[in-house]
């Protein structure tokens, strides 16, 4: 009569983790780049707010982790934005984005991906205009200041260095003003040499060089 008993509730023990999406974290690389100086004083960025800005592009590459069960480990994504106000600060509407889904993933991976942007990047992406396929090349190249990074994905470029605090300052007071548009990012601060989208589907094009707009690190969502 002991075992009869008992195990009803051995199998709800053992039925319990199969229930719901499995619960692991996704980590990886990250790299951002806007067409305003993120690394900047007060009085420089209130001065360019709904000026400058209003675009960007974020890369993501996973190394390890999965969304309901779907193992994205070795592919990339990337979130093209073009906002009305300056991005980091209140939009007045939301944004307009592409997304560049790695060429590698499967038709169930690609889906996870898109969803994971949605997830990390809000309302900025809530218009996606597009999504389309690509190889995502994104490489943190090690440096001094662990701030070199290169992404090609389609259309979107991005090339990076360390900001050098004794030439690249301007004001004297320049911080961290305008932090990382996704979740669950730990980056730094870089001076991108190349950031451009000469893509259709958002009705501009951008080709920024040389500014303190870009962040390169890595990513830890839960």
């Amino acid at each position: 009569m002991k075992r009869l008993l008992l195990l009803p509730a051995l199998l709800v023990c053992f039925a319990a983790p199969t229930t719901g999406a499995p619960s692991v974290d996704i980590r990886g690389q990250y790299v951002e780049a806007r067409t305003c100086d993120v690394f900047t004083g007060a009085c420089f960025a209130n001065a360019d707010t709904g000026l400058t800005g209003k675009n960007a592009v974020l890369a993501w590459k996973v190394q390890s982790g999965a969304i309901g069960g779907t193992r994205l480990d070795g592919l990339g994504v990337v979130a093209v934005l073009a906002a009305r106000e300056t991005l980091g600060l209140k939009q007045t509407a939301p944004g307009k984005a592409i997304l560049i889904v790695d060429k590698n993933a499967s038709e169930t991976q690609r889906a996870a991906l898109v969803d994971f942007v949605k997830s990390q990047v809000g309302d900025l992406v809530k218009d996606v205009v597009a999504v389309r396929t690509a190889e995502v090349d994104l490489n943190i190249c090690p440096c001094q200041g662990n701030a070199c990074a290169t992404l090609q994905a389609g259309d979107a470029r991005i090339s990076t260095r360390c900001i050098d605090l004794n030439h690249d300052k301007a004001c004297g007071n320049e911080s961290d003003f305008y932090p990382p548009l996704a979740k669950g990012v730990s980056a730094k601060a870089a001076m991108a040499i190349e950031h451009s989208f000469t893509g259709k589907g958002l009705n501009q094009t951008w080709s920024d060089a040389d500014r303190r707009g870009a962040y390169v690190g890595s990513f830890v969502t839960h």
